[in-house]
């Protein structure tokens, strides 16, 4: 399978580091905003194509699939772009900034027919995948999520501390983890309220934000973020259940006593953007809808919609 990717920062470099464990799947394009420093991760990766043009990585021969890990105001419009070529897609999260747009990326896909995933990447994580095996299997029920998204972001810099060409957004990107995940545990939401903190004065944006979300099955979630923490940084859940209490770290999982709890034997792998990238390849190569497919994420951008007007963004 050849595969195109687009956006060669921080996260699309993590796709590359997945990839190569994939049996089968050569990325044979890569797409970035400035052609020496892309062309230096091409050779980094034995990528035998760069360019700064998603169009003319689209014309590759035999493309089978892109994915998508540009800038957020970019991903509905070329995800779009990548299913008017003929190409499967997955889009890394956030499939969009807005609720029109994230309507417009799931007509495309009814339209065509074409694989078209989201990285909703807490879907994968081995950690994630432990707690919904046990909802699913009927040994837990959510009654509350508690999550705290924190980064430290005064400057716009990305992952690896550069500086950035877009502006990064708690509510459409890092709350999407969130929302997502809470109806992927606990149901579909079904009332949601925010209030942000002050706009930075350069970034335009709010650095804080709390929400409060509730699901149809009764649970609670309540999310805080914050561009402006000095401390640990990154996304901790914890999940009180009727009869157990888990906390979350990305691939890593503990229970309400901080013991750990082995998750080595819940996927192939430990690593949550590997498995993300396996379930594309695999729902392509099966010819079936993938988890976390743009259909099945879209209620997700619902809920920011209605946060965003509710915030009077």
């Amino acid at each position: 399978m050849k595969i195109a990717l687009a956006g060669a920062g921080a996260f699309g470099e993590k796709h590359l580091d997945g990839l190569k464990n994939i049996d089968g799947v050569e990325v044979v394009s890569l797409v970035g905003r400035r052609l020496d420093p892309t062309q230096a991760i091409a050779e980094k990766y034995g990528i035998g194509h760069a360019t700064t043009e998603l169009a003319e990585a689209l014309e590759q021969p035999g493309l089978d699939a892109v994915i998508l890990c540009t800038p957020t105001q970019m991903h509905a419009a070329q995800a779009i772009q990548c299913m008017d070529a003929g190409k499967h897609v997955q889009v890394e999260i956030p499939l969009a900034d807005s609720w029109a747009d994230a309507e417009a990326v799931v007509a495309k896909q009814q339209e065509t027919g074409l694989v078209c995933m989201v990285g909703h990447t807490r879907r994968f994580n081995p950690s994630h995948q432990y707690v919904h095996n046990e909802i699913t299997g009927g040994r837990l029920n959510i009654q509350q999520m508690d999550v705290q998204t924190y980064f430290f972001r005064r400057r716009n810099i990305n992952a690896k501390g550069e500086p950035r060409s877009w502006t990064d957004h708690l509510l459409w990107h890092h709350a999407a983890h969130t929302v997502d995940l809470f109806a992927y545990q606990a149901g579909k939401i079904v009332a949601a309220h925010a209030m942000q903190g002050p706009i930075h004065p350069e970034l335009g944006i709010a650095m804080d934000l709390s929400i409060q979300l509730k699901s149809e099955s009764g649970a609670i979630c309540t999310l805080s973020l914050s561009f402006n923490n000095e401390g640990p940084l990154g996304t901790f859940f914890r999940y009180i259940g009727d009869t157990a209490t888990y906390i979350a770290r990305y691939d890593d999982l503990v229970n309400g006593k901080e013991e750990p709890i082995d998750v080595s034997n819940v996927a192939v792998s430990m690593n949550g953007i590997e498995l993300q990238d396996r379930e594309f390849i695999a729902a392509i190569r099966e010819g079936r809808e993938p988890n976390s497919s743009v259909g099945q994420v879209l209620d997700c951008y619902r809920v920011l919609g209605d946060l965003e007007r509710q915030l009077g963004a």
